[in-house]
């Protein structure tokens, strides 16, 4: 894989690992200040539901670093164009259900990372 490919990968991966931190360990704390237009009262009763969602992020994390020490170059590629379509399409999904935010802090960055491994290669 390309470098250019491999550092938007790396940076997806540090959004994600983010993410997780936030929807696991600081959802009750840091999160109210991140989603200002949640109700702050909901996020003791959310939790749990945000820790699940922070273990998914986790997921998308491992998948992406996995695919930057995989040495085939075609499965390397394979499954960065897998992990980013996750990204990409959860990123369109939060942008339709949720905050058209989630896109572009989610989508681009997983839209680029794709770009960049389906046109530079």
């Amino acid at each position: 894989m390309n470098i250019l490919s491999q550092i938007i990968i790396v940076i997806v991966a540090l959004l994600h690992t983010y993410f997780l931190w936030l929807e696991m360990f600081a959802w009750t704390t840091k999160a109210p200040k991140v989603f200002r237009n949640f109700p702050k009262e909901l996020f003791p009763k959310t939790k749990t539901l945000a820790a699940n969602q922070g273990l998914y992020n986790g997921f998308l994390v491992a998948g992406l670093v996995w695919s930057l020490f995989v040495s085939d170059v075609t499965w390397s590629k394979n499954i960065a164009i897998f992990f980013l379509s996750c990204v990409l399409i959860a990123g369109i999904y939060g942008a339709y259900s949720a905050s058209k935010r989630i896109f572009y802090v989610q989508g681009i960055p997983a839209l680029l990372g794709l770009a960049s491994i389906l046109l530079l290669h």
